[in-house]
């Protein structure tokens, strides 16, 4: 990328975008068709900013439009939003396939931990359920640290070296046994706790993705676009 003042000045308008929508999403759970369309009408200009040639505008436009289709099956069986999908579209056109692989995963993993954070406080079991309740509660703990570590490891945090952990305790069986238990038993409590969270809802709950969206969008510019020696090191 050419790093030029119209490249930047055009991030930095796609950052501005991206908090708008974050905050509409949050205030009214919406986000206008005005942004999404001034984000995609964006995207040409980028292309000239970064002295993009004809192959990778067309691997642009075919990652939008591959993008799209799939966003619009979800969209049609309720699991996103009319403004998710188009403004996920937009932002196809923004990036490489790479890049826009990542925002989605970053997108579902905060989505994910939104979901749970909010299901487990619209829990609809009866008052003597204290067991479902506390799994659930337990499962959705649990579900939020996996994020929090995946976020810590994709920013560059080093990952727990579990086969050294493991090599520590003697006899070296007996410490890999506790490893692979203790991780067994974490994923059947946080499974245990999400199925709990996703049968026993009060009333379908509008999740406001825009706010992952933009999220994950935000970390790809800073991580990837902002000079490396201005990026953010949240980690240290």
């Amino acid at each position: 990328m050419q790093g030029g003042i119209a490249t930047y000045g055009l991030l930095t308008g796609l950052a501005i975008a991206l908090v708008i929508a974050a905050y509409t999403d949050l205030k009214r759970r919406q986000i206008d068709n005005g942004l999404n369309l001034a984000i995609a009408l964006g995207a040409p200009l980028f292309w000239w900013a970064s002295g993009l040639g004809l192959a990778d505008i067309v691997w642009q436009l075919g990652i939008a439009a591959i993008s799209f289709v799939a966003l619009a099956v979800l969209f049609t069986r309720g699991g996103m939003g009319g403004g998710d999908v188009k403004m996920l579209t937009a932002l196809a056109l923004w990036m490489s396939p790479l890049l826009f692989f990542q925002l989605c995963f970053l997108m579902a993993v905060v989505g994910g931990a939104m979901s749970i954070a909010a299901g487990v406080r619209n829990l609809s079991l009866a008052p003597d359920e204290h067991l479902a309740r506390n799994l659930a509660r337990l499962g959705a703990v649990l579900w939020l640290a996996a994020s929090a570590y995946i976020i810590f490891v994709i920013n560059g945090g080093a990952p727990l070296q579990l086969g050294q952990l493991a090599d520590g305790i003697s006899p070296r069986w007996l410490g890999r046994a506790l490893i692979w238990f203790t991780i067994g038993a974490f994923l059947l409590v946080l499974l245990a706790g999400a199925l709990i969270i996703s049968r026993s809802q009060r009333s379908k709950l509008p999740i406001p993705y825009g706010l992952a969206i933009s999220a994950a969008g935000l970390w790809v510019l800073a991580t990837h676009y902002i000079p490396e020696n201005m990026q953010p090191h949240f980690w240290g």
